[in-house]
């Protein structure tokens, strides 16, 4: 499976923190409505994340629930046919909540760098450096502690878990 490395934090100002990630991005700005739709499973996390009518991704991850940089795997199926896929998952495993967001997405090297406004709990910002086959896990938390500092990200502002486990509290 694919590998990332994440780190989470909450976001005291924004419009600063967008300005910052504009400054180091490689690329334009992408903004993307985000409607992830999690499903009760044993192991890891499952989520249908609904893009457009006719496109989602259903992923599969696993990551510890802990401050800091912590790896991530993995596993994104493509579908043009979410509500067909919803409706099974859910028959199937039952839903265990949404989360709906705006997703403002920066490309800093191999980095995503996420500022989100999410409904009902704020605005959070997430860094996913993406590793290569060759890059160990201690390279990627290297390379987002570093960007961490870039953005003004301090320790305290870092959270565990997943927006999910956020609005369940």
């Amino acid at each position: 499976m694919p590998t990332n490395i994440e780190i989470k934090a909450r976001v005291r100002n924004f419009l600063d923190l967008k300005r910052r990630a504009e400054s180091l991005s490689d690329s334009p700005l992408e903004v993307i409505p985000q409607d992830d739709t999690f499903f009760f499973i044993s192991k890891g996390r499952l989520k249908l994340r609904v893009l457009a009518p006719d496109r989602a991704q259903l992923v599969y991850y696993e990551r510890p629930n802990q401050d800091g940089p912590k790896r991530s795997d993995y596993f994104i199926f493509n579908t043009n046919d979410p509500e067909n896929l919803k409706t099974a998952l859910s028959l199937a495993l039952g839903i265990r909540g949404v989360v709906r967001k705006t997703r403002y997405l920066y490309m800093v090297g191999q980095t995503r760098v996420h500022l989100d406004d999410v409904e009902g709990l704020g605005q959070f910002m997430e860094l996913e450096v993406v590793l290569r086959d060759d890059q160990s896990d201690a390279e990627g938390q290297a390379i987002a502690n570093d960007l961490m500092k870039k953005l003004g990200i301090e320790p305290t502002d870092l959270i565990e878990g997943a927006y999910m486990d956020l609005l369940e509290k």
